[in-house]
C-alpha cells in the first residue's frame, strides 16, 4: 500500500466510531474478556472505541409507553439508558454486542437494551426520526460466552442478531463464540476466540459483507 492510501485508510479508521457493548453483570467475566479483546483489536486498526456495561446505564425494563410516557414524549424511567443512546449508540459506525449465553438467550440486561430501544424509535418519542436514522446502516458485531460447548447453544442469539441488522438495514459481519467457566477462562479455549475478537475489533469496518435477492447486482468474483 502507497504511503498516501494508508494515510486516508487511516484517518478514515480514525473518524470511524466502534461501539462495544458489554450484557454481563461481571466486570472481570468471560464476556468482559472478549470486550476487551475487542476493542484492542478496534484501537490497533486506530479506530474510535468506547466499551460499555449495559447494566450502568438500565435500571429497568420497558415499561407500558402508552402509560409511563411523560406528556413532553420523554420516556419516564428514570435511569442512564438515554445518555447511552444518544451519546454512544446513535453517533456509533459500528457495535459490537458481548453477552454470555444465559439459557440459550442473551443477557436480561443485553435483552432490555433491545426492548428499550422501542421507546424511542416509535413514533410519540419525539426526536423517533433522529434514533430510526441512527440505529440503522452500521456494522454489527456479537461475541458471547458460554459454559456450555454444545454448538446449538449460541444459534438462537445469532438468528436474533441477524434479524435485528436486517430490520435497521444494517450487516451483522461476524460473531466470536468463546468456551469458559471460571473468570477469564475463555483465554484457554482451545479455538483461540480471543484471537478471534481482536480481529473483529480490527476489522469490522473492512469485511467483506453479501447477502444477495436474486435480483441483486453480483459480480463474478467473490473477492472482486
Amino acid at each position: 500500500m502507497k504511503g498516501w492510501d494508508r494515510m486516508m485508510l487511516e484517518n478514515q479508521n480514525m473518524n470511524q466510531k466502534l461501539l462495544v457493548l458489554v450484557g454481563s453483570p461481571r466486570r472481570d467475566g468471560n464476556s468482559a474478556t472478549l470486550a476487551a479483546a475487542v476493542k484492542r483489536g478496534a484501537e490497533k486498526k486506530g479506530t474510535q472505541v468506547a466499551l460499555h456495561f449495559v447494566d450502568d446505564f438500565i435500571s429497568s425494563f420497558l415499561h407500558d409507553c402508552r402509560i409511563c410516557r411523560l406528556p413532553s414524549g420523554e420516556c419516564s424511567i428514570q435511569d442512564n439508558y438515554e445518555s447511552l443512546i444518544m451519546g454512544e449508540f446513535v453517533p456509533a459506525d459500528g457495535v459490537v454486542f458481548c453477552s454470555p449465553i444465559y439459557w440459550y438467550g442473551l443477557s436480561a440486561q443485553m435483552k432490555a437494551f433491545f426492548d428499550r430501544l422501542f421507546c424511542y424509535y416509535a413514533a410519540s418519542y419525539k426526536n423517533s426520526s433522529v434514533i430510526s436514522e441512527g440505529m440503522s446502516n452500521k456494522r454489527i458485531g456479537l461475541t458471547l460466552a458460554s459454559e456450555e460447548t454444545y454448538p446449538g447453544a449460541a444459534l438462537g442469539i445469532i438468528h436474533q442478531i441477524q434479524e435485528y441488522a436486517r430490520y435497521t438495514h444494517s450487516e451483522f459481519v461476524g460473531a466470536v463464540r468463546g468456551v469458559g467457566n471460571s473468570r477469564g477462562e475463555v483465554a484457554l479455549d482451545i479455538q483461540s476466540p480471543l484471537m478471534a475478537a481482536e480481529q473483529l475489533g480490527y476489522d469490522i469496518f473492512e469485511r467483506k459483507y453479501s447477502d444477495y435477492q436474486k435480483d441483486s447486482v453480483r459480480s463474478t468474483k467473490v473477492w472482486s
